[in-house]
């Protein structure tokens, strides 16, 4: 049976790689059409909390309100194993220079659902975050709007040609004590497609991530479109930072990393119920 699904992820150069095989009808979707939606990861997860998506990028954070609803998929994930978002701040007297000091300060955060948001609250649960589009996060902090700023995407390879100094990374931070990747955003299918079109789905996207994988070159280059300015070394980097092994597969320590993720952010009081994720089969 025929099917069209809106598959919805952010307009970013690492999820533009990982799609690349569906984009080019290059692998097999098992009679499954996809319609491509993009957006901001903030505007996913708070598009995913209506049901309206039937498949998106969704962050971690966002995933602990949406589970009784949709189902994580095996594949997809952005990990930083050992980085992650960075904590910035202007260099001016007085100016944060650990997590501790970010206890009573404002602090720019890229969205209120973000994997970005709920590290900070893990490591500096006393800050006081600032709602802010998550390319205007250094903007808000050279006009003084946030005495911080948590920057993700592009902005953790730029930070510093931007003149900022780095407080924290939290990726960094995360690893050094639990020596687990940093759970940031994976692919969510709503529970209600059932289940054989859901193992279609599954199928289709982990075959067009190793599709990727496997055309690096001509991936990288169609991703360029959505890399920000960044030239294609940076771009390079960024999307070996985020596609890669742990993209593939999630394995026992990914699931691990996630679980404890959610676990430590109902600890900190940042989410108000205990979430035990859960994944589709791989098939």
């Amino acid at each position: 049976m025929n099917e069209t699904l809106v598959l919805a992820h952010s307009p970013d150069s690492d999820d533009a790689f990982m799609f690349y095989g569906l984009r080019e009808n290059a692998v097999d979707t098992e009679g499954v059409s996809y319609r491509h939606e993009l957006a901001d990861i903030e505007t996913l997860n708070e598009r995913a909390l209506s049901g309206e998506l039937a498949i998106t990028a969704v962050s971690f954070h966002a995933y602990a309100y949406l589970a009784d609803r949709y189902l994580l998929l095996p594949h997809g994930a952005s990990f930083g194993d050992g980085y992650g978002p960075c904590v910035v701040a202007r260099e001016a007297a007085g100016a944060p220079r650990t997590l501790a000091d970010l206890a009573g300060r404002r602090v720019a955060i890229p969205g209120r659902l973000t994997s970005a948001a709920l590290a900070l609250t893990i490591y500096a649960p006393l800050s006081i975050p600032v709602v802010t589009p998550f390319d205007r996060v250094g903007e808000a902090v050279t006009r003084g709007d946030a005495e911080a700023g948590v920057v993700i995407h592009e902005g953790q390879l730029t930070w510093k040609d931007e003149g900022f100094n780095l407080v924290a990374d939290l990726g960094v931070v995360w690893k050094d004590e639990t020596s687990l990747p940093l759970p940031l955003g994976g692919n969510a299918v709503r529970k209600d497609l059932g289940p054989e079109l859901i193992a279609r789905v599954s199928r289709a996207l982990g075959r067009s991530i190793a599709y990727a994988l496997d055309h690096r070159e001509d991936a990288l280059t169609d991703a360029m479109r959505f890399a920000r300015g960044l030239p294609r070394e940076k771009a390079d980097r960024f999307v070996s930072m985020y596609v890669n092994d742990w993209t593939r597969s999630y394995g026992e320590r990914g699931r691990e990393a996630v679980r404890l993720f959610l676990t430590r952010g109902h600890a900190v009081g940042a989410l108000p119920m205990r979430v035990t994720p859960e994944w589709v089969e791989e098939s």
